[in-house]
């Protein structure tokens, strides 16, 4: 599993006009099983995705083309865990 940390670069009224197209993306990387879990950091200064994929070599491919990314709005952060325990009910994650 990939720990994706997500930080603005750049005022959020540069950022609100490509949060449609990016939740898009996210949908459409939910749908392919990408993408686990996201959501805004709280202050909002970016946000979080839990990833699944074969290489961050893959993922990094995927990142790329977030709408954010493509417009240079975010720094992105990889990180990867190897989970071996979980709360009763997240047992799934482990496998990822």
């Amino acid at each position: 599993m990939f720990i994706v940390d997500l930080t603005y670069i750049v005022d959020l009224e540069l950022v609100e006009p490509h949060m449609q197209a990016h939740m898009a993306w996210l949908e459409q990387n939910y749908q392919q099983g990408v993408f686990l879990a996201s959501g805004r950091k709280n202050p909002r200064s970016g946000g979080v995705i839990l990833a699944s994929c074969e290489d961050q070599r893959q993922l990094q491919k995927i990142l790329q083309q977030d709408p954010f990314a493509v417009n240079k709005l975010v720094r992105t952060n990889i990180t990867e865990v190897l989970l071996n325990k979980s709360a009763i009910g997240l047992e799934p994650l482990i496998n990822c």
